[in-house]
C-alpha cells in the first residue's frame, strides 16, 4: 500500500515562494505517475505538475514557469517549489501517485494513491 504524506504548507505574501514536500512509502518500483493537486475552497480539485519515473514534467499553464515539480528517488520525496506566489494560488495541496499509466495526466481519476493534503494561503 502507497502511503503520502504532505508537509510545507504555510501562509505567505503574495511573491512570496515556499516549497512543498511528499514523502512517499510502500511502492515497490516500476513505472509510476506523481503529481500535485489543489483544491480551493468551493472548486474542483485540479492537477498542478506531474512527474513521471523518467523525470518527465507536465505543468497547468496557470503555474508555468512559477512553480517546479521534482523528485528525489533516494528520499522517495516529491516536491513542489512554488515561486511569485499568487492569491489565486490558495488551496489545498494535495500529492497523488498512480502506477497504471504509461503517460502521466492531470486528471484526478487517474491517480490511486492520496495524501491528506497541505494548505498554502497567500494573502494581498
Amino acid at each position: 500500500q502507497v502511503q503520502l504524506v504532505e508537509s510545507g504548507g504555510d501562509s505567505v505574501q503574495a511573491g512570496g515562494s515556499l516549497r512543498l514536500s511528499c514523502a512517499a512509502s510502500g511502492y515497490t518500483g516500476g513505472r509510476y505517475c506523481m503529481g500535485w493537486f489543489r483544491q480551493a475552497p468551493g472548486k474542483e480539485r485540479e492537477g498542478v505538475a506531474t512527474i513521471d519515473s523518467a523525470g518527465s514534467t507536465t505543468y497547468a499553464d496557470s503555474v508555468k514557469g512559477r512553480f517546479t515539480i521534482s523528485k528525489d528517488n533516494a528520499k522517495n520525496t516529491l516536491y513542489l517549489q512554488m515561486n511569485s506566489l499568487k492569491p489565486e494560488d490558495t488551496a489545498m495541496y494535495y500529492c497523488a501517485a498512480d502506477g497504471r499509466f504509461r503517460l502521466c495526466s492531470r486528471l484526478t481519476d487517474r491517480y490511486n494513491y492520496w495524501g491528506q493534503g497541505t494548505q498554502v494561503t497567500v494573502s494581498s
